[in-house]
């Protein structure tokens, strides 16, 4: 398997503390810059107001298999959890889409730390993204 960045998350995060524990929680800025060579993927993605973004944890401790969630007392396995810290450090996270200039996405939402590296983006869409109500 073979995972290539497509390009780095520029954010004012530089260590873990920094990011909110979900970028949903924050109206903090920060930019996607999607490398050259990937340009043409970037058609039409200003018709999105949110965008789905997956990028690698590359400062996770991939060895841990339990985390203890904030507010919790009671260690989990980190599959049960949102924690970073995991097998396969590949972070999803739902942004809103502020601005397209050039390879640059400006969005907000984003709890990724600065020098992230981007692995995918996707358009967020409500009648496949979200759970049916009563869904547990």
């Amino acid at each position: 398997m073979d995972l290539v960045p497509i390009g780095v998350i520029r954010s004012p995060y530089k260590v873990p503390g920094d990011a909110p524990r979900q970028g949903r929680l924050s109206d903090v800025v920060s930019e996607i810059e999607v490398f050259p060579a990937y340009a043409p993927a970037l058609s039409d993605i200003g018709n999105h107001r949110h965008l789905i973004v997956l990028y690698w944890l590359d400062r996770a401790d991939r060895s841990a298999l339990t985390a203890t969630p904030p507010g919790t007392e009671r260690e989990l396995g980190v599959f049960s959890t949102r924690s970073p810290h995991r097998p396969n450090p590949i972070a999803l996270c739902l942004v809103d889409l502020l601005a397209v200039e050039g390879l640059t996405l400006r969005v907000r939402g984003l709890e990724a730390l600065d020098g992230s590296p981007l692995l995918d983006i996707k358009p967020y869409s409500p009648a496949i993204d979200t759970a049916p109500e009563g869904a547990a």
